[in-house]
């Protein structure tokens, strides 16, 4: 990440968001926001940008807002929500419900060159956000939620949507004890890549590559689960239960043509607990 600057990963997400609104039929996540976000980045006054984007993977990205989105929705008590590496997400300011805090968590520089975009396109920062911005080097989640005014005794929903990859195992690990661990009742939302090996071989080239261009780019991916070994990581950290939602899960889900192929066997796993008071 150059300082001052969101990840190249950020703006390729929220470029991809802002894309499946104007070219794909039938769009499964709406989000008004996205281009308007990205208006102008890197001298590039279109907001479609996502070059060179396979329209799959586009759609991936796009279904795992929607499955966490739909998630959020069904969760009725929830007051709390906390954007893990909240990049250029727009949840925060599409949210019109008052009584929904939403806590963006992101490096202090990312976060400030945000607030500089959201200024630039509009977008209003309505009075239910709150900027959490944590150095990982020097500063936990935990530590900079807590400083952020977050509530551990009320439930909370997290989203951990394309960052899980780019995280150490171990970093992982910790995030979802956090969240596990909780006093009250909380729920994580999170993607994840599955090992090249255990794909069928016509569709390992489509993950190497993807896992190159990262690489490329200074952001590698770091992580990789089974859905058996994420179904592991996520009881064992404290979660009580743990749905996990595949490519043709989400085609038939949201009524999508069953013929799309699934490009990089991405997908997207749903933890709950219902919370604990522990010392």
């Amino acid at each position: 990440m150059r300082t001052g600057r969101p990840s190249r990963t950020a703006l390729s997400s929220a470029r991809a968001r802002a894309v499946h609104q104007v070219a794909d039929a039938p769009r499964v996540f709406t989000d008004p926001l996205a281009a308007r976000i990205i208006g102008g980045v890197d001298g590039d006054p279109k907001p479609a940008g996502a070059r060179g984007m396979p329209a799959e993977v586009r759609l991936f990205m796009a279904l795992r807002h929607r499955v966490a989105e739909d998630a959020l929705r069904a969760a009725a008590h929830t007051r709390q929500v906390v954007v893990l590496g909240a990049g250029l997400d727009t949840l925060a300011y599409r949210n019109r419900n008052p009584a929904l805090r939403v806590f963006e968590v992101d490096h202090p520089a990312t976060q400030t060159w945000k607030r500089e975009r959201l200024a630039e396109a509009g977008i209003e920062v309505p009075d239910t956000v709150v900027f959490c911005p944590v150095d990982f080097t020097e500063q936990t989640a935990q530590a900079g939620l807590a400083a952020a005014g977050f509530d551990r005794h009320a439930p909370a929903f997290f989203l951990l949507l394309g960052v899980a990859p780019y995280l150490s195992k171990d970093a992982l690990r910790d995030t979802a004890r956090f969240v596990a661990r909780l006093p009250a009742p909380a729920e994580l939302v999170l993607d994840y890549n599955q090992p090249p090996a255990t794909l069928p071989p016509h569709r390992r080239p489509a993950l190497v590559a993807q896992a190159e261009a990262m690489a490329r780019m200074g952001e590698p991916w770091r992580s990789y689960f089974t859905p058996t070994e994420i179904a592991g990581e996520l009881a064992d950290a404290g979660f009580d239960s743990v749905a996990d939602v595949g490519w043709q899960d989400c085609l038939v889900r949201y009524a999508l043509d069953p013929a799309l192929p699934d490009l990089f066997g991405g997908r997207i796993a749903h933890a709950r607990t219902t919370g604990r008071e522990r010392s």
